[in-house]
């Protein structure tokens, strides 16, 4: 038996069949890394977005989803709901401040650069603010959401992408 000290992370586009352990990165995500941010009713009517496994994998399917591997295993996923905005994007509480996020932005902001946006959007939660703003986000307004019979607020930020001209 052998074992990486640091094991090798790696980015790829998602499997359909992962659909079910994406529900549950999403969901301990959810209930594991917000609890100073919102109620705990807040973060079960949120984590309820994945109860409906074919709800979620559909929606996964319509965005431009990608999987963070660590050792071959998925810890985290992000997506593209359009070509400038940010989808979902979880993160895994047992990988969190080990370079997963910022490998799964990194590649969101490239990907989208890429597709031709001149910024990249996100409506990003209490607990994501601070990560987003380190990355040189700026908020743009509050929202409140409602999911079940809850109401959540989030943050719209933004960020100006680099040009395609300047990427290369």
């Amino acid at each position: 038996m052998s074992a990486e000290a640091n094991p090798q992370l790696a980015l790829r586009p998602m499997l359909p069949d992962e659909v079910p352990l994406l529900a549950e990165i999403f969901r301990a995500s959810v209930m594991e890394l917000t609890g100073e941010d919102y109620t705990e009713e807040q973060q079960e009517a949120w984590a309820a977005a994945a109860d409906d496994e074919d709800a979620f994998a559909e929606r996964l399917a319509r965005e431009i989803t990608i999987v963070a591997t660590m050792g071959g295993s998925p810890v985290g996923f992000a997506s593209l709901e359009s070509n400038d905005k940010i989808g979902f994007f979880y993160v895994h509480p047992a990988v969190v401040e080990r370079g997963v996020g910022t490998m799964l932005a990194d590649a969101l902001e490239k990907l989208a650069a890429g597709r031709g946006a001149e910024a990249l959007n996100v409506d990003a939660s209490d607990t994501a603010c601070d990560f987003f703003g380190k990355r040189g986000y700026a908020a743009q307004q509050r929202n409140s959401v409602r999911r079940g019979d809850e109401w959540l607020s989030n943050t719209t930020m933004k960020k100006t992408l680099a040009s395609k001209e300047t990427v290369q």
